[in-house]
């Protein structure tokens, strides 16, 4: 009788145990990183640095509303984000005419916007990764 009423305790309290680690694991992973809401200045496009001065931004709403600058001009898309998963429609944007060397780095933004398929936010930096998963930019976080 009594091994049967320690028996039915490891068996509760392993149970209990078990839910519990099941629910944290649930709400870590429901829980996307929050990149919406934040300035981010892009440090590096597609493993070639950028132009310091250039300030090329990205601001994604909690909406899904994206703003920023190429570093010439201002842009709005709309992303999508589902959990570590992030896409952007394409960009519009105003049509400045700038150096070439800020309008070919604008347009590397432009295009590394929409080879996003997912992000990663590790230390205050938000590295954008395309479909294979290859980190194609990185940005910090303005405050």
């Amino acid at each position: 009788m009594r091994r049967l009423a320690i028996l039915s305790l490891i068996v509760g309290f392993a149970g209990v145990i078990a839910l519990f680690g099941l629910s944290f694991k649930a709400r870590s992973e429901s829980r996307a990183p929050d990149l919406t809401g934040a300035s981010w200045l892009a440090e590096d496009i597609n493993g070639g640095g950028v132009i310091d001065f250039a300030q090329t931004t990205l601001m994604i709403g909690h909406d899904g509303a994206v703003s920023g600058s190429g570093g010439c001009n201002r842009f709005m898309s709309k992303a999508v984000v589902k959990g570590r998963k992030l896409t952007f429609k394409p960009a519009a944007a105003t049509r400045k005419l700038c150096p070439p060397a800020l309008m070919d780095q604008e347009h590397k933004f432009f295009a590394i916007l929409e080879r996003t398929r997912a992000f990663r936010l590790v230390d205050g930096k938000l590295t954008l990764r395309d479909a294979s998963g290859k980190t194609i930019a990185r940005l910090a976080r303005q405050d």
